[in-house]
C-alpha cells in the first residue's frame, strides 16, 4: 500500500454540546483557582475584584462574539489560519500559525501542564538538582534546570496527553469532558460550601484592604491597577479560540462553532463570577493579598472552611481541572499545524492523518517536543506573559476581519453576526491595542520574546514558498 492510499481523513463526529463542553474544558484551567488573590493585591478591593473579572469576560466575549461571526462563514481545520487567508493574505495567516506553534499554544501547553506538576510537587515533594546547577541562565535570564523535577513531570504529561489524543480524537473528548464533569460539580460544591459557611461574612465584600486608596476612574493610577488586574483575568479566559481548530471536525460547523462558542463563554462568565464571588465571601480582602505570594486563593479558601483536608481536596481538584485544559489543548491545536502544512506552510509531514485514528499524528509530534522545549526554558509567569500578548494581537486582527469581510464578502452567507456591530468590535479592536502597548511597557522582555519567536517564522515561509512553487508543474 502506498503512501497516499495510507492517508486517513479528518472525520465530522462532535456535535454542539461536545464543542460547548471542549470550550470550557480548553479555558477553565489555573485561573480560576489561582489570579483572584495578584488581582486582590493589586485592586485591593472585593467590588474592584469582581468588576475586573465582569470585564475581563464581557471584553473576552466580545472577542468572541466576533469570532464566531468569522467562523460561522469559513469554519474548518485550522481555524484563524483559515479565516486569514481569506481576510488578509497568506502570509500573515502563516504568521498566525508559526506564532501559535513557537508562541501562543505550546506556551499554553506548557504553562498548564506547569501548573498541574506545580500541584503534584505539593502533595509530592519531586526531587531537585543542586543549587549549582539550579542557578544555570542561559541568555541570562533562561533557567532550564531549576525546579527540575517538576519541569521533567510536565514534560512526561504533555508526551502522555499528545499520545492519548494521538490514539483518536474521540477518546481525547471523552477524557476531557469526563475530568471537566468532576471539576464543574467541584467548583459548585466549593460555591455551596463557601455560601453555607459560617466563616463567611457579607462584610468581607464590603471592607477594602488595608492599603486601599480612593481614585477616581479616570486616575492613571487606577487605570494602570485595573489594567493590570485584567491581565491576569484574560489568563483565567484564554483558550477559547482553540476550538476554531477542529471547524473540519464539527457537525454542521456554521452552526455549531459559534453558537458553542458564545453559550461556552457566557457559561464560563458565570462559573468564574460566582466562584470569585465564594472566595471573597469567604476570605477578608487583606488575608487573599496575605497569602498571594505562596498559596493558591482556592485552597487557602477550603481549607479556612474543612481544614487540612479541604487542602488535599483543592489540591487533586487544581490537578484535573488542569489536566482536562492541557488535554483539550493539546486536542485542538495540532488542527492548525495540519491545516498549514496542506497549504505548504509548514513542515511536509504534519498534513499526514493516520489511517485508523484519524488524527493529525505528525502534527500532535511537532507540538509536543516544542512545548517540552518551552517548558524548560521559562517559568509559569513568563510563558502566560508571553502567550497573552501574541494572543491579543490576533484577537484584534481576527475582529479586523469582521468589518474587511462584511466590505469583501458581503453577500456571503452569516449564519450568525456580531452583536453590537460596528461599535463593539471597534471598540475590542482599541482595547487590543491598548493591551499591547501597555505590555510592551510594562513586560517588554516577555512581549519581545513573543515579536522574536513570531517573525522567527518569515525565512521558513519563503523556504517553504519557494519550494511550493518549484514543485508545481510549469505550465506549457
Amino acid at each position: 500500500m502506498n503512501k497516499e492510499s495510507s492517508q486517513g481523513q479528518l472525520v465530522r463526529s462532535l456535535g454542539l454540546w461536545s464543542v460547548f463542553f471542549l470550550v470550557i474544558s480548553s479555558v477553565i484551567g489555573s485561573g480560576v483557582y489561582k489570579k483572584v488573590a495578584p488581582m486582590a493585591e493589586v485592586l485591593q478591593s472585593p467590588g474592584l475584584v469582581l468588576l475586573a473579572w465582569l470585564l475581563g469576560g464581557v471584553l473576552t466575549l466580545i472577542g468572541t462574539l466576533s469570532n464566531a461571526e468569522v467562523a460561522s462563514m469559513l469554519a474548518d481545520s485550522g481555524g484563524e489560519f483559515v479565516y486569514y487567508k481569506k481576510i488578509f493574505n497568506r502570509f500573515f495567516a502563516f504568521l498566525y500559525g508559526w506564532a501559535n506553534f513557537t508562541a501562543i499554544r505550546t506556551a499554553s501547553i506548557a504553562s498548564i501542564a506547569y501548573v498541574f506538576s506545580q500541584s503534584v510537587n505539593s502533595l509530592l515533594p519531586l526531587p531537585n538538582l543542586s543549587s549549582e546547577w539550579e542557578s544555570i541562565t542561559v541568555l541570562g535570564f533562561l533557567t532550564p534546570f531549576d525546579n527540575i523535577g517538576i519541569k521533567l513531570l510536565t514534560i512526561g504529561l504533555i508526551a502522555f496527553l499528545s499520545y492519548l489524543n494521538y490514539v483518536g480524537l474521540k477518546l481525547g473528548e471523552v477524557f476531557s469532558k469526563s475530568i471537566l464533569y468532576i471539576v464543574l460539580f467541584s467548583i459548585l460544591g466549593i460555591i455551596l460550601l463557601s455560601f453555607f459557611s459560617e466563616e463567611g461574612n457579607w462584610a468581607n465584600l464590603q471592607t477594602h484592604g488595608s492599603a486601599y486608596v480612593e481614585h477616581s476612574w479616570t486616575d492613571t493610577v487606577f487605570i494602570s491597577a485595573m489594567f493590570t488586574a485584567l491581565l491576569s483575568a484574560f489568563w483565567g479566559y484564554e483558550g477559547w479560540s482553540t476550538i476554531g481548530y477542529l471547524g473540519g471536525e464539527i457537525k454542521d460547523a456554521q452552526r455549531n462553532l459559534p453558537l458553542a462558542l458564545v453559550l461556552g463563554m457566557v457559561a464560563i462568565m458565570i462559573i468564574y463570577l460566582l466562584t470569585n464571588f465564594a472566595y471573597l465571601y469567604v476570605l477578608p480582602i487583606d488575608q487573599l493579598v496575605r497569602d498571594s505570594g505562596n498559596s493558591i486563593a482556592a485552597v487557602t479558601v477550603v481549607q479556612h472552611i474543612l481544614g487540612p483536608t479541604g487542602g488535599i481536596f483543592i489540591s487533586l481538584l487544581v490537578l484535573l481541572t488542569t489536566l482536562g485544559c492541557t488535554n483539550t489543548t493539546i486536542l485542538a491545536s495540532p488542527r492548525l499545524f495540519y491545516a498549514m502544512a496542506k497549504e505548504g506552510l509548514f513542515f511536509k509531514s504534519a498534513k499526514e492523518v493516520h489511517p485508523q485514528h484519524h488524527t493529525p499524528t505528525k502534527a500532535l509530534i511537532y507540538q509536543g517536543v516544542w512545548s517540552g522545549v518551552l517548558v524548560l526554558s521559562g517559568s509559569f509567569d513568563q510563558l502566560t506573559d508571553m502567550l497573552i500578548f501574541a494572543s491579543f494581537i490576533f484577537y484584534g486582527a481576527t475582529t479586523i476581519g469582521v468589518f474587511v469581510l462584511r466590505k469583501k464578502m458581503p453577500n456571503t452567507p452569516r449564519p450568525y453576526k456580531a452583536w453590537g456591530y460596528p461599535v463593539l468590535p471597534a471598540l475590542f479592536i482599541v482595547f487590543c491595542i491598548t493591551l499591547l502597548t501597555v505590555s510592551l511597557i510594562s513586560k517588554p522582555r516577555e512581549a519581545l520574546m513573543g515579536l522574536v519567536l513570531m517573525f522567527s517564522g518569515i525565512p521558513f515561509y519563503f523556504y517553504w514558498k519557494t519550494k511550493n512553487s518549484d514543485e508545481q508543474p510549469s505550465s506549457t
